[in-house]
């Protein structure tokens, strides 16, 4: 029910537009995403290449379009990798991989500062705020029959629901007709809040020496993640006939 949420807060945001009667592009888009993640007190990250989805609500000015403001809401797989090859003597090498994944519903305010190239073509700048809702994870699979995720895998009921952070980007829009066009952007997407954050834990019977009791130390993981994203830009235009 949470996630519904941003369906509303996206349905709100174009409900604004129509009522003040102004020229609105819906965008839809998509692409590859790069997740990086950094847990403290553990080895380094290996990224994660995924992908996301996205639907936006744009305000257009219908004479000068140099600015705007939008809403985003989103589908994206962000979290990290683990990534070992381990070299055999006189055979092949095993490569083992592991992916950490946090499926995540988010919704992006912000505003656009364009820059035209020619009547058919404008580059802008974009930064907001984003607020992101974590469906699912994949760490009770990874944790499933394995005597050691304890020890060293993040356990599902420490991951944080509701995540904060800032988006910048960068890129192109053009127009193919008079009401249809296309945008290509960059996105940096930094988390302000952890997805993660499990304190240390004490008195647990370590794996690999069942008659000693240690202390798991405290975990804490932030997002950071690259998108690229191509979308089709559809013109709601509204003209006032005097």
């Amino acid at each position: 029910m949470r996630q519904h949420i941003y369906t509303i807060c996206l349905f709100l945001f174009c409900t604004v537009f129509s009522a003040r009667a102004q020229s609105t592009a819906f965008v839809l888009g998509g692409g590859p995403t790069i997740g990086s993640q950094r847990w403290d007190n553990t080895f380094e990250r290996d990224p994660l290449f995924k992908y996301h989805f996205a639907i936006a609500a744009e305000s257009v000015d219908n004479e000068e379009d140099k600015a705007s403001v939008f809403a985003q809401l989103g589908y994206h797989v962000k979290g990290s990798a683990t990534r070992f090859r381990y070299f055999v003597p006189g055979g092949n090498d095993i490569t083992f991989k592991e992916e950490f994944l946090f499926q995540n519903l988010g919704l992006l305010l912000g505003a656009k500062q364009k820059f035209p190239v020619n009547p058919a073509t404008r580059l802008f700048y974009a930064g907001g705020i984003r607020g992101e809702y974590t469906l699912n994870t994949n760490l009770d699979e990874l944790n499933d029959n394995n005597p050691y995720s304890v020890t060293y895998y993040p356990q599902d009921e420490f991951v944080r629901k509701f995540i904060f952070g800032v988006s910048v980007g960068g890129g192109t829009e053009w127009m193919l007709s008079e009401l249809v066009g296309a945008q290509l952007t960059f996105w940096v997407h930094p988390d302000v809040t952890l997805q993660y954050n499990q304190p240390a834990i004490p008195n647990v019977i370590d794996p690999n020496n069942p008659g000693v009791v240690t202390t798991i130390p405290e975990r804490r993981i932030r997002n950071i993640a690259l998108e690229i994203t191509l979308g089709l830009r559809l013109l709601r235009k509204v003209e006032y006939v005097d």
